[in-house]
């Protein structure tokens, strides 16, 4: 059974009730018409409810586009584009000549407020998604599903699961974007109040512990659905959770983090013997490494965010060589929005050196210049290649002028897995080996280089300093790691580490540590007086 990605909105009827800290503003209450009594009255309807947590993080509304929203933005667009603008666009991953007319400019100069229109809808959707999740719990306990039989009890059990997962998934960016925020579950009473505000800690702790008790009744390996987390994914969010645990708690959680991929690992995934199949539109075919992808595709998920935005948005429409053009990248429309940044942290992330032997390196750099001096200027910054909307026989998957694309966003892959296995061994973590840290990384470097001896390293190698920061940087450009990982080596807002445009400074300046947090959006509070922001006060 596929799970779809479309259902009636009825499905997702009393959600308003869950809804957190509602403003006139933003008008924040969903769409939405009939009772949850209506709708949670068979395993079926249960199963397009989960279609419609999954189909959350790729589109904005229930027609094309996000026509018929489900919550009104500043922006329109979905929460896969809102996170990929905040999680890459300050960085140097990403610049856009589009800067003023698209709003970016707070957000690529890093001098963003807690006006800005995309930390606010990233924040909107996260709690969107999380009351809708709550709302699928509320009518998935044990009491309510006691009257089905034992084998559709252990098919709502494992849909349970994974909206638990989705609601930690949601969770899990409110607390690396905002490090705090309301905090409510299914246990908490409907209807308007101001909720209580979870720290850091917090919400570290209770994501941890809804992985923990989620991952064992979702799908194993060898019953995955495509479309749906596997359980390896929770391992996989976990992981990276856990990664990144003295960032928001103030103590390291490395020997957590190593625990953590080992039960990823031991799922039974591999990796994708060709690195540019990953991104394809092929993609849903990569069920060997990928843990779980947001499904996209031009007939029933059609978004003009989501992994849109990533193929068509990287393709300029002003270039005529004949080594570069839309139709290279199954792209009918293309938006000319992004490229990589430039400065000194993309030069050491991808050396010219590499270009034609490390599979990664995925930039068109003919007639363009790796050094950014104007962000309007398209000639400037490297395209990035890594993206495309082609089958596996090189054919354009869609008409992405009418349609969008059908490459899925590969939200977890295992290899995040061993790149965050390796950086915990290294950073001090018990329970795993340097050994099998350095053979992760090699099979990573094999992958990438074509064979076993070029990109090979040693202990001593990922030992160095910023070593994965730079590993991280090749192998998950644009896969919405490189703010955290940033965050995590002490660097994203530090003058030690520069790229263009950093701090709206063409050469990159450093920036007060306040941005490596993101505001709680000025609407939010003015409706929640727990909400408080005293960095950006």
């Amino acid at each position: 059974m596929k799970l779809k990605h479309i259902i009636p909105m009825a499905a997702a009827a009393t959600l308003s009730l869950g809804l957190v800290s509602c403003t006139d503003d933003l008008d924040q209450q969903p769409h939405i018409g009939l009772a949850a009594s209506n709708v949670f009255t068979s395993v079926e309807n249960y199963e397009s409810v989960l279609a419609k947590l999954y189909a959350l993080n790729a589109i904005a509304g229930q027609e094309k586009g996000g026509g018929n929203s489900d919550l009104s933005s500043n922006t329109g667009y979905d929460l896969l584009r809102m996170l990929f603008v905040l999680q890459c666009g300050p960085t140097d991953e990403m610049i856009t000549p589009w800067m003023e007319g698209d709003h970016m400019d707070g957000i690529c100069y890093m001098q963003w407020d807690a006006n800005d229109k995309y930390v606010a809808d990233a924040y909107y959707r996260c709690y969107y998604n999380i009351a809708v999740c709550n709302e699928f719990l509320r009518n998935a306990t044990d009491a309510a599903i006691s009257s089905y039989s034992e084998a559709d009890q252990v098919t709502l059990k494992t849909y349970r699961a994974e909206a638990r997962f989705l609601r930690a998934l949601s969770y899990y960016w409110v607390l690396d974007l905002f490090k705090k925020g309301p905090f409510v579950t299914e246990d908490d009473l409907v209807g308007a109040y101001a909720p209580q505000v979870a720290d850091g800690v917090k919400l570290f702790d209770y994501i941890n512990q809804e992985l923990t008790e989620c991952a064992p009744d979702m799908l194993e390996q060898s019953k995955y659905v495509y479309g749906r987390a596997s359980r390896a994914a929770a391992y996989a969010l976990q992981a990276r959770l856990c990664l990144n645990g003295k960032v928001y708690t103030g103590e390291d959680k490395y020997t957590e983090c190593i625990a953590a991929c080992e039960k990823a690992m031991s799922e039974g995934y591999s990796l994708e013997p060709e690195f540019a199949k990953l991104f394809n539109a092929d993609n849903h075919k990569r069920t060997n490494e990928i843990l779980y992808s947001v499904a996209v595709d031009a007939t029933n998920t059609v978004s003009w965010g989501a992994s849109t935005c990533l193929v068509c948005g990287s393709v300029m429409g002003d270039k005529s060589d004949n080594d570069y053009s839309p139709m290279l990248f199954g792209v009918a429309s293309a938006w000319s929005n992004y490229r990589e940044r430039g400065g000194e942290l993309q030069e050491k992330t991808f050396p010219s050196a590499i270009e034609g032997k490390d599979s990664r390196f995925m930039f068109f750099t003919a007639g363009q210049t790796r050094e950014v001096t104007s962000a309007t200027n398209q000639k400037e910054g490297f395209l990035v290649t890594k993206w495309t909307n082609l089958t596996d026989d090189g054919k354009a998957a869609s008409n992405t002028a009418n349609d969008g694309v059908n490459t899925d966003y590969p939200m977890f892959r295992l290899a995040e897995v061993y790149l965050a296995y390796a950086e915990a061994v290294v950073r001090g973590g018990n329970g795993g080996s340097l050994d099998k840290a350095v053979e992760l990384i090699n099979k990573l470097r094999a992958r990438a280089y074509g064979n076993e001896t070029d990109g090979a390293v040693t202990a001593d190698d990922i030992k160095a300093e910023n070593f994965f920061l730079y590993e991280r940087g090749r192998e998950m450009l644009w896969e919405l790691t490189r703010r955290s990982d940033l965050i995590r080596h002490g660097l994203f807002t530090s003058e030690k580490c520069l790229w263009n445009f950093k701090g709206g400074a063409q050469k990159g300046k450093g920036v007060e540590d306040k941005y490596n947090v993101y505001p709680i959006p000025t609407t939010d509070l003015t409706a929640n007086p727990n909400l408080k922001n005293p960095l950006y006060e």
